[in-house]
């Protein structure tokens, strides 16, 4: 395996940058002389929810990059053991990471992100470093404004206690079909609730909320940038987590950009969209918008 250096946070505590299993990721991309397809996970998930996405889009002829977040555990087993290494990760430190992984490959590659991972999408975009980009339910930045009942009711099992934004938070079985499965069959919520659910930094979820009280925040995307290049937001109809008004929003800053900029909604989905048993219609809508420029 890889070393890599360290850098540090503003803490002085001591943080990983690019781990061997994605320098293992980029050097086969790289020697593999096809496109890059960077997959950015979201809150309360780890790298290997794109798993099955990334074995479509490895087959359509691209390179799958799924880059971990700072100190992401390998597997959701040493997750739930260790709950805490996901404390304190801000949105600003994961899309530098993301940033600095992306910097690695050879080509320009498309971006794509879930929840958290679809605004960190649209930064990394604001940045220009993207070929094509597709948010799917993106959590809101600075300057999109509704906070809908359900989002904020979603968002209650960390923003109800100021103390969770140094913590690490991990959500019970009904706060999940809340939130992500409330579309799905009680079965299924479980199901995915297993095999998925890791905990996630509350600080990251605090920035999304707070981001239009704060004009120093992170959770912000450069939506002007000529370089931003062509984007897709995909959202489900019954997310509670990323409601439609939030999607729309996020749009409606986005469409000023001279970029395409479009919008699907997906019928009768919720937040699960990506990892649920639907997930290969979403996995399809994205990747027909990037074939279309990349």
């Amino acid at each position: 395996m890889i070393c890599a250096p360290h850098r540090r946070d503003e803490e002085g505590t001591a943080m990983a940058t690019i781990t061997g299993y994605e320098n293992e990721q980029i050097e086969k991309a790289n020697a593999s002389g096809r496109t890059p397809v960077v997959f950015i996970h979201g809150l309360w998930l780890l790298p290997s929810s794109w798993d099955n996405w990334a074995g479509v889009f490895e087959e359509a002829g691209y390179a799958a990059v799924a880059p971990t977040w700072p100190d992401d555990p390998a597997t959701v087993e040493e997750a739930r053991a260790n709950p805490d290494v996901f404390a304190k990760k801000t949105i600003g430190q994961i899309a530098d990471h993301t940033a600095e992984v992306i910097g690695k490959l050879t080509k320009k590659s498309a971006v794509m992100g879930h929840s958290t991972g679809g605004l960190l999408a649209q930064i990394i975009a604001g940045r220009g470093l993207s070929a094509a980009t597709v948010a799917i339910d993106p959590g809101p930045f600075r300057g999109v404004l509704p906070l809908p009942i359900s989002a904020l009711k979603s968002a209650k099992p960390v923003l109800a206690n100021p103390l969770n934004k140094g913590r690490a938070v991990t959500l019970t079985l009904d706060q999940f079909k809340y939130g992500w499965a409330n579309a799905l069959t009680d079965e299924e919520a479980k199901e995915l609730y297993e095999t998925y659910h890791v905990a996630a930094p509350g600080v990251a979820l605090m920035q999304m909320a707070n981001a239009n009280l704060n004009p120093l925040t992170e959770a912000k995307a450069d939506t002007k940038n000529p370089e931003r290049g062509p984007l897709l937001i995909i959202d489900g109809e019954k997310d509670h987590t990323v409601p439609w008004a939030i999607a729309n929003a996020s749009f409606k800053k986005q469409s000023r950009n001279e970029g395409v900029t479009e919008i699907v909604k997906i019928p009768n989905r919720g937040h699960s969209l990506t990892i649920d048993s639907g997930w290969r219609e979403v996995c399809d809508t994205a990747l027909n918008f990037v074939k279309r420029f990349v």
